[in-house]
């Protein structure tokens, strides 16, 4: 009988604890998923926006033929006119782009390798709250702006559109996960805290 009682105390003591110390570990685990996501994005981010989103911007000889031609290659095959004759608007994105994005990227795609740097967190939200507010006239344009056929074709058909739509829409939801990551994750965010629950396993202890 005592050792029954034994038993049955050895599992309302510890049964909470093994299960908050899960959970922590399961929302390390998670973060460091995102993490590695966001390392990606960033350092994929580099060359992209230096020899392809820049050629909007720059003069035609900065770049080599082989660049221009795969700028054009997929403006053509994914209906994206913006690329290659890009309203004032969107030249405008772009600047921020160059200017004030530009110089992040090596310095997030560092902080989310090597993580828990929580230094990056006042940068990442005003970055990603900045980039997401951007992409939404963005998608808003592709989805319903009647696009000329001439000089260089834009989406006609709904399909076409949401092609097009999908090419731009990770520049979206990605910055939205880094802002949900930032302001939720105990991680970076010492004021929220899901594993609380450990905190009042120790109290108990």
């Amino acid at each position: 009988m005592e050792h029954a009682f034994l038993r049955h105390s050895a599992v309302v003591d510890f049964g909470p604890w093994f299960h908050s110390v899960h959970s922590a570990h399961s929302h390390i685990m998670a973060v460091r998923v995102l993490e590695i996501i966001f390392f990606f994005y960033f350092a994929s981010h580099i060359p992209i926006t230096l020899f392809i989103d820049l050629q909007a911007l720059l003069p035609e000889h900065v770049y080599p033929q082989q660049l221009k031609n795969l700028l054009r290659w997929y403006a053509e095959e994914f209906k994206d006119p913006m690329v290659l004759d890009p309203p004032d608007w969107f030249k405008s994105f772009i600047f921020c782009e160059a200017f004030l994005q530009m110089p992040f990227f090596p310095i997030a795609a560092y902080a989310f390798l090597k993580g828990g740097c929580k230094w990056i967190r006042t940068p990442a939200i005003v970055y990603s709250t900045h980039v997401a507010t951007t992409l939404i006239p963005i998608l808003a344009h592709i989805l319903f702006h009647h696009f000329p056929v001439k000089p260089h074709p834009g989406p006609q058909t709904n399909r076409e559109r949401w092609l097009l739509a999908s090419i731009y829409a990770p520049y979206l939801l990605v910055p939205v996960l880094l802002l949900l990551t930032m302001l939720l994750s105990s991680k970076y965010n010492p004021t929220s805290k899901p594993g609380s629950t450990s905190g009042k396993a120790k109290k108990k202890n």
